[in-house]
């Protein structure tokens, strides 16, 4: 069953003061020609006044456009249902911190052609363009550097067979075992780890064909999009809705091609929390599906499970190495048999282990903390105890205690009992698995590439759409504040953007033109629409009362761009009698679009103040080009 994964897994549902409605319309309307300044204020008088507000006058060559646009033509086949372009461009997260994340630019379904070319608008600052492929098997992603992008090459077979391994030779035998931490604790009394005498891990270990810095380029943008690696931001909605967990974490073996597990990224602070990663361990455990249905307690057969040691994390990382991803060594899970293994003593031979799995078993991960800071300062208690010492799996119900133990500092990661502590996720054939191992929820910690004899993984992650913020000042001898009216546009698609008003902060009758759907009619005052009056501001004021946005659907050609002048988002002032369109070269800043999910000031706060470069970018267009990404905290817009 394809499994879709959602961006935003949860969000808050927040009561609007009216509801609004999603509506079709024909195409808008060609912009009409500004309506005649009537009021009596003079180019003079408005330049003196940009003076004043701003304490600059601005350049002559300034557009006042964040946004570029394109067109890319997607070559494809049959097994190309859909294709999309996304951006890797700087977002803001709720700290007002910036990030880089991949958004969705436009997308469609491809009916069987045999090429789409698709429209995009994106931020003239952007960390660059990726084509997107979706098939029934999963979804293929190449960096675009032209005008054009293959299905072909971006499928291309790249993940290595397993038997091109130079697998090891010689036996490896049982040579220890040890209970867990857990079983020590008394919370799975008897868990027993098992593992190989140590001298026999670097045997072990093979080496593993490189990934190209274009394979690199892609695995990053595209697992650090999905799961940004930011320790403030909670990934576990989106691990969740993966379905990937309990016993749907498990991969099923195939038989005769052996299980490779190949680390391509850590990512643990190494220089200043003790090394945590390297000082961890991955084992594995496999099962037969019968005999889970069968046991009582399914938890207690799994806790009682022997798990084998495959790779001690000291013989693969450096020390001090940090958020590289690289593919250098591979080592494959050897199938020791479904007895209790026997320990390697004197007279006594070692339960030995074979390369190739039977078919059919289920096979599971956990990686062992070890981490003391013993010898690391600061981050000693007053006792003086180890930390961050357990078991973690990616099957949540095993997680017993573990994720909120206050003594072994995992409690902060906010992880309950029975929650996972990695996931699946799948990037062009390859299948990673992603690590929490610490005191977060970002999920990515440590990731590993899975390959060889294991089922192949049905996931079809799903981005954000971009967003794109029009901001008016509705007096022409204004404040600058750029909340007059704010409207949020995203294009969902080849011919569907969804606008939306979503600030009034002016006491004048306004009137959104150009949009006329849904509820957003050339005839909607916009306070009426919120069920306010002109004496109210909306959304403007922080702490004040929150109001719904009100959005409408537009159904627009395929060649659309949001830099079109005759299909933008213009405001008409009933008071004054003026349309206000966005501003042109030369112009003063009346009307802009910034190409993101903009943070509009505050009431009475100039852009200028809430955004510190906003100045310097206007005296020269070409310098500071992502000022909109460094706002000022509490002078931007907080619902």
């Amino acid at each position: 069953m394809k499994k879709l994964l959602t961006f935003a897994v949860l969000g808050l549902v927040l009561s609007s003061c009216v509801k609004g409605f999603d509506g079709i319309e024909p195409e808008p309307t060609p912009t009409p020609e500004p309506t005649p300044n009537t009021t009596g204020v003079s180019e003079e008088d408005i330049k003196a006044n940009v003076e004043k507000i701003f304490g600059t006058s601005f350049s002559p060559n300034q557009d006042w456009k964040s946004t570029t646009n394109g067109t890319v033509v997607f070559n494809i086949n049959s097994d190309v249902n859909k294709v999309a372009i996304m951006g890797m461009i700087s977002l803001l997260n709720e700290d007002n911190e910036a990030y880089t994340s991949m958004q969705v630019l436009n997308e469609a379904e491809t009916n069987n052609q045999s090429y789409v070319s698709l429209s995009y608008d994106v931020p003239a600052k952007n960390e660059g363009l990726f084509a997107v492929f979706y098939t029934n098997k999963g979804c293929y992603y190449k960096k675009i550097e032209g005008n054009s992008v293959s299905f072909a090459e971006a499928s291309a077979k790249t993940r290595t067979e397993t038997e091109s391994f130079k697998y090891p030779e010689g036996d490896f035998v049982i040579g220890k075992s040890e209970a867990s931490w857990a079983a020590q604790r008394n919370w799975v009394p008897g868990e027993l780890l098992y593992g190989l005498a140590d001298d026999q891990y670097p045997r072990l270990k093979m080496d593993a064909p490189a990934y190209s810095d274009k394979e690199i380029d892609v695995l990053r943008a595209v697992i650090f999009s999905y799961f940004p690696n930011d320790k403030k931001v909670n990934n576990l909605p989106k691990v969740k809705a993966t379905g990937y967990s309990d016993d749907n974490a498990y991969r099923i073996t195939t038989g005769g091609a052996p299980i490779v597990v190949s680390p391509i990224y850590k990512r643990d602070g190494a220089t200043q929390w003790g090394n945590e990663v390297y000082n961890s361990e991955l084992y594995y455990y496999y099962f037969k599906q019968a005999d889970l249905d069968a046991a009582a307690d399914p938890v207690a057969f799994l806790q009682a499970l022997p798990k084998y040691k495959l790779i001690p994390f000291n013989i693969h990382f450096g020390e001090r190495e940090d958020d590289v991803i690289e593919k250098r060594a591979a080592y494959a899970a050897l199938y020791f048999g479904d007895e209790t293994p026997v320990v390697e003593a004197e007279g006594v031979e070692g339960t030995k282990g074979s390369f190739t799995f039977p078919a059919n078993y289920k096979i599971g991960f956990m990686v062992r903390a070890n981490t003391s800071f013993k010898e690391t300062k600061p981050l000693v208690d007053s006792e003086n105890k180890p930390r961050k010492q357990g078991e973690l799996y990616f099957d949540g119900r095993l997680n017993t205690k573990i994720n909120s133990a206050p003594e072994f500092n995992f409690s902060s990661s906010q992880l309950g009992d029975g929650d996972p502590r990695a996931t699946w996720f799948k990037v062009n054939n390859r299948i990673l698995l992603c690590w929490e191992s610490g005191t977060d929820t970002d999920f990515n910690d440590i990731i590993l590439e899975v390959e060889g004899g294991v089922n192949d993984l049905d996931v079809i992650p799903e981005f954000e759409y971009n967003s794109y913020t029009f901001c008016f000042e509705d007096r022409q001898l204004g404040d600058y504040d750029m909340n007059d009216v704010v409207i949020k546009a995203v294009r969902k698609g080849e011919t569907k953007v969804e606008y939306s008003i979503i600030a009034c902060g002016a006491y004048d009758k306004l009137y959104v033109r150009n949009i006329n759907s849904g509820q957003i009619k050339d005839d909607a005052e916009i306070h009426e629409l919120f069920g306010k009056t002109t004496k109210d501001f909306i959304n403007t004021v922080n702490g004040a009362e929150y109001c719904q946005p009100i959005k409408a659907t537009v159904t627009v050609d395929k060649s659309f761009s949001f830099l079109e002048p005759s299909t933008q988002p213009y405001i008409y002032d009933e008071t004054t009698g003026r349309s206000v369109y966005l501003s042109k070269m030369g112009e003063d800043p009346h009307g802009i679009m910034i190409p993101n999910d903009f943070k509009y000031p505050t009431e009475k706060t100039c852009i200028k103040d809430a955004y510190l470069d906003f100045n310097n970018w206007g005296i020269n267009p070409v310098t500071l080009t992502d000022w909109y990404t460094k706002p000022v905290d509490g002078k931007v817009y907080t619902k």
